[in-house]
C-alpha cells in the first residue's frame, strides 16, 4: 500500500497518467497469496498475530472415512482455553443438520463439529425469477400497496426484504411449492408460510444448512395416481434405481439417480426455518396414522 501510495503521488507531482502494472509489483501478490495458503494465516505477513489461522488446511488422506470428515468439518471461533460448557453442548437444533457423535477429544470438544453424511449448504440463487413469477401470479409490488384497502393481506419478503403481498396466500404458496417440486425452481430455495402473521418469506440466498426429507403427496393427485399421504417416491422408481445400480446406462444424462429423485419431486431439502413450518413424520406408522384421519 506505501509502495502504491508513493507511486501515485510521484505521478501527481510529475503529472504523470497512473499505470498500475508499474504501481503494483506482481511478486508482492503471489508472495502474499503463497504465504496464506501454506501457512493457513489468512492476512498479512507482518501481521500474522491477528490474522485469522487455518483457513486453508491439507486435506486429511488417512483413510477415505477421515477424508470424507475432514471436507465436512465446521468451527466455532471461541477460545480454546474457555472452560465454558454450554457452547460444547449438543444442541437440539443441530437435529439432522450436525452430527452428534463426531468431535475431536480434549480441547476442541464441541466446538469443532461435523455436518451429517447428508447434510447440504446452499450455494444461493437469483431471486428476480422468484419475484417475477409471483408477479404474474397476482402478488401486488409493495410499493402500489394500500393498506388500508386490503388490511389483511400477506405480506411477501424475499431474502428478508418485503416485495408485495397477496390476497390468497394459500393459493399461491401451493403454486410455488409445486413449481419448486416439479424443478422450474431450484431445490433449495426454501419457502415458509407464517399463517399466524400472515407471512410468506422465500429464501434463496446462499449459506443455509439444509437436509433432505423424503415427499408426502398432500392431496390425491389425478396425474400420477398417487393417493393422499403416500410418499412421491414410487416403488417403480425405486426399481429403476435398482436396475440402474446394476447395470449403469451408457449415456450419463440417462442416469437418474439422486438428481432424478429431486427432479421427480420424490426428495426435498428443508432448512431450519422452512422445517419449523413442516410436518415431518418420523417413523413409517406415524405416516400410517396420518393417512387414517
Amino acid at each position: 500500500n506505501t509502495e502504491l501510495s508513493n507511486y501515485l503521488k510521484r505521478c501527481v507531482e510529475g503529472n504523470r497518467h497512473f499505470n498500475l502494472a508499474v504501481g503494483i509489483k506482481p511478486g508482492t501478490l503471489s508472495n502474499g497469496l503463497k504465504y496464506s495458503l501454506a501457512t493457513g494465516n489468512w492476512g498479512d505477513q507482518k501481521k500474522a498475530m491477528s490474522s485469522t489461522a487455518g483457513v486453508s488446511q491439507v486435506l486429511n488422506r488417512y483413510t477415505f472415512a477421515s477424508t470424507l470428515s475432514h471436507l465436512r468439518r465446521t468451527n466455532t471461533p471461541i477460545g480454546r482455553d474457555g472452560k465454558l460448557a454450554k457452547p460444547r453442548q449438543l444442541h437440539n437444533t443441530h437435529w439432522g443438520l450436525v452430527c452428534p457423535a463426531e468431535t475431536p477429544e480434549g480441547q476442541a470438544c464441541g466446538l469443532v463439529k461435523n455436518l451429517s453424511l447428508m447434510c447440504y449448504v446452499s450455494v444461493g440463487s437469483p431471486s428476480e425469477p422468484l419475484i417475477e413469477f409471483m408477479i404474474n401470479r397476482g402478488m401486488e409490488v409493495v410499493e402500489e400497496y394500500e393498506p388500508l384497502r386490503y388490511p389483511h393481506a400477506t405480506k411477501i419478503f424475499v431474502n428478508g426484504v418485503w416485495v408485495g403481498v397477496h390476497q390468497d396466500p394459500k393459493h399461491l404458496v401451493s403454486q410455488v411449492l409445486d413449481t419448486r417440486r416439479k424443478s422450474y425452481l431450484q431445490f433449495e430455495v426454501s419457502l415458509v408460510r407464517d399463517i399466524r402473521d400472515r407471512e410468506f418469506k422465500v429464501f434463496s440466498d446462499a449459506g443455509r444448512v439444509m437436509r433432505p426429507v423424503f415427499t408426502v403427496q398432500q392431496e390425491d393427485d389425478h396425474e400420477t395416481g398417487i393417493p393422499k399421504g403416500s410418499l412421491v417416491l414410487t416403488k417403480d422408481l425405486v426399481n429403476k434405481l435398482a436396475k440402474e445400480q446394476a447395470e449403469p446406462p451408457e449415456d450419463p444424462s440417462m442416469r437418474i439417480g439422486w438428481e432424478g429423485l429431486i427432479r421427480a419431486g420424490a426428495i426435498e431439502y428443508l432448512d431450519a426455518e422452512e422445517e419449523e413450518t413442516a410436518m415431518i413424520c418420523m417413523t413409517p406408522e406415524d405416516l400410517d396414522l396420518y393417512r387414517l384421519q
